[in-house]
Parts: structure tokens; sequence; C-alpha cells
């Protein structure tokens, strides 16, 4: 007979993403290191089933409602503050095809959120010289690459404004390139116009 209550599975799931969400909204938890977490701290060492584990699609929307539960005084301003700061670090790096990516742009940065960015040139030496030339003391390091192919790429990682900023240097037939994940879900992305309207409109 149907029912409309969750089953174990399900009510596991969602206890899951709502405590990972939580991690990632007051402490600055990335995703799987929350989940990770979340998953220890309500089943210890137990081995956890496959269809016990949230999507990041899942908690996301955890987030979203953390935000506007616990945080609707101080997340919008925040958020807004952020994608500011964006638009004016693409506006700089305009000549690199530069695309918003993460929390910043899908609405659910907090306290602890960075800045992250796509570019796309011929030449990521080109992108270091940049940022010297305006003094900017940056890291390197080596990221996967969005579509999941074996060679990792490059990232430059710095404070601007006392905010943390990764621009993730990729080839431009990149940006040609199909825009979905391995996992076949699109690759979320905004460039320079795009986080423009969003700072004009303010919106979530």
């Amino acid at each position: 007979m149907p029912t409309d209550h969750p089953s174990d599975a399900e009510q596991l799931r969602a206890e899951i993403a709502a405590a990972a969400a939580r991690m990632i909204a007051e402490d600055g938890a990335d995703y799987s290191t929350a989940k990770r977490k979340a998953i220890r701290q309500l089943l210890g060492q137990r081995r956890v089933r496959g269809d016990v584990l949230p999507d990041n699609a899942q908690i996301e929307d955890e987030v979203r409602a953390y935000n506007e539960l616990f945080l609707s005084d101080s997340q919008p301003a925040r958020l807004q503050s952020l994608r500011q700061l964006a638009l004016e670090i693409m506006t700089d790096l305009q000549m690199f095809s530069p695309y918003l990516t993460g929390a910043v742009l899908n609405g659910t940065a907090g306290e602890h959120s960075d800045i992250h960015l796509q570019l796309f040139t011929d030449s990521p030496k080109d992108v270091e010289i940049h940022l010297l030339n305006r003094h900017v003391d940056f890291e390197v390091s080596e990221v996967p690459h969005f579509s999941g192919r074996a060679d990792p790429v490059e990232r430059l990682s710095f404070l601007h404004r006392r905010e943390g900023v990764h621009l993730v240097i990729h080839d431009v037939d990149d940006l040609r390139a199909g825009r979905r994940r391995p996992d076949g879900r699109n690759i979320e992305r905004a460039d320079l116009n795009a986080v423009r309207l969003l700072v004009e409109q303010g919106r979530q």
C-alpha cells in the first residue's frame, strides 16, 4: 500500500544533507569534507550504503534553507559583497574570459566562502604576469579538470581585500567544449555580463 512517509534511507539521506549544510554554512567546509563529517557524526564508523548518500544538489538545497532560516539578516549582504568583488576582479581579468562558479554564483555563499573563477587562455603564464604586474602575491597549485579528464589544471590563489580568490586556468578550447561534468550535470558558470546583471538586480 503506498505511503507518503519517507523510507529509512531517504530520512537518513536528508539528515546527512542537513548536517553537512550546517558545516558548510557555519564553518566554510567544502562539500566532500562536510559530507564525510556528517556521516561520521550521525553513523560513527558504520559502513554507509550508497543509497543514503546525498548528492551535492541536495546539500546545496539544504544550505539555502539554512541560510534563509538562520542567516537571513546577514547572508544576502555578504553574498552581494562577494559578487561585487568578483565583478571587479573579472573586469580586470576580462582578457582571459573569466567565468564565476561556485557558491558566489549559486547564491549560497556565506561568511567563509571564497570567490572561484574559471579563466580561459592559451597562455597561463600571461595570467601570472598580469597578477605580478598588479603586485598580487599568489600561490600556485593544481586541481582536477572540470571534465574529469586525467590532466590537472593550474590554480592561482590569493587574497584581495581580505577575501580568498581562486583562479582556475583552462585552455581556450575548454570554453567551447561541452558544459557537462562526468556525472552528467551541467557546469554552472556565469560570464562578466551575467555577473554584472546579478549584482545590479541583487538576486540570490
